[in-house]
């Protein structure tokens, strides 16, 4: 009876006192996160409730599954595998206590930083350090639970006696890898490009969407997604719409007639930005920029605070200038002309009838 009862205690009151020390904590950071509202630390670590429950019941029983009696003659097979449970629970608790951290950091950061460039570096730092941790973690958490079997333990000294060799070679194979994983550290401490920042890579406009270790996902205008490794923004170079302050000047061309408006041209694009909720209203301007035989070059210039107005500006304007000028002025539209080149007077007696009567002259009389 005593070997039924024993292994019952034990388990039981192990998963017990994990259930009560689990809630007691979770109640504990419930109210101290109620109390202080203003740090979002004490709500964060409510969700480390779990791998908490795992690491502390793991424990319990890997320090009295002996003297219980739970493994009788299993007992090297239950004790490794309680001792990788452990392992693995106390990682996992780690890499959740790290994020709960780092995200707490950023969040008050973010609330009391009133600079949105800044922000969004902080955010890509955050980021990748996260990943650094979790990497970091589950490498030295996998590296514990192997040197706990004696055979990886009895080889650790050939491994470390070959593990220069081992390391050039993985080195000369890894190479591209190491060098996007070098290139991830450089772009979230070197404040290259961040996320959210609008850029130009390879003639494609859209905004950095997630950065990692390895690779960068840019979002088009048309939701595509665009993957890139990370090193090319190392390599090669890219616009960045939102490195120094994220206000923009925009461009609209026009071609148009020598007889165009330009004053009048002028007048209604102030009032086409006043009514226009995306221009910021901290310049504008229009202006006779180039010249040809057949057209004139007009640009309108025009400011907005980000990317995505200073579209939505340049549209509107190209739509009523076109409009108003189609309805108001159509001669100021650009004209093919297809009537006949007049004849200088001078030139018009050293040629032949046909070519005056072709021309609008009247043919001479008398010839002959």
């Amino acid at each position: 009876m005593e070997n039924v009862l024993r292994p019952l205690i034990v388990i039981g009151g192990s998963v017990v006192l994990t259930l009560l020390v689990g809630w007691a904590v979770d109640r504990l950071l419930l109210r101290t996160d109620q109390r202080h509202h203003e740090t979002p630390l004490w709500g964060l670590l409510r969700r480390c409730r779990l791998p908490l429950q795992v690491v502390l019941c793991a424990a319990l029983l890997r320090g009295s599954y002996d003297q219980s009696g739970l493994a009788k003659g299993h007992g090297g097979t239950v004790g490794e595998t309680l001792n990788l449970v452990l392992i693995g629970a106390t990682a996992w608790l780690a890499v959740r206590i790290s994020s709960a951290v780092v995200e707490s950091s950023y969040a008050r950061y973010a609330t009391a930083q009133r600079d949105p460039a800044r922000v969004r570096r902080v955010r890509t730092q955050v980021t990748l350090i996260q990943r650094v941790v979790i990497a970091v973690v589950g490498v030295v958490a996998v590296a514990a639970m192997l040197l706990t079997f004696p055979a990886f333990r009895a080889a650790g000294a050939s491994l470390l006696a070959s593990a220069g060799i081992l390391g050039i070679v993985a080195g000369v194979a890894a190479q591209s890898t190491l060098g996007n994983l070098f290139a991830g550290l450089q772009i979230a401490f070197g404040d290259m490009v961040r996320i959210g920042d609008t850029v130009v890579v390879d003639g494609e406009w859209g905004t950095v969407e997630e950065i990692t270790l390895t690779f960068l996902a840019v979002r088009t205008w048309d939701e595509r997604r665009i993957t890139m490794p990370v090193s090319y923004f190392t390599s090669k170079p890219f616009e960045n719409w939102s490195r120094g302050g994220v206000q923009m000047t925009g461009t609209v061309f026009f071609h148009l007639d020598h007889s165009a408006p330009v004053p009048e041209m002028r007048e209604k694009l102030h009032d086409i930005l006043r009514e226009c909720a995306a221009w910021d209203g901290r310049d504008w301007g229009l202006a006779v920029t180039d010249t040809t035989p057949s057209t004139l070059q007009v640009r309108a210039l025009v400011t907005a605070k980000d990317a995505d107005d200073i579209w939505t500006v340049r549209v509107t304007v190209r739509e009523q200038l076109v409009r108003w000028l189609t309805e108001q002025h159509p001669y100021a539209l650009p004209r093919i002309n297809t009537a006949t080149a007049l004849v200088a007077p001078d030139e018009a007696d050293s040629l032949p009838d046909h070519v005056l009567s072709r021309n609008g002259r009247a043919p001479r009389t008398g010839r002959g």
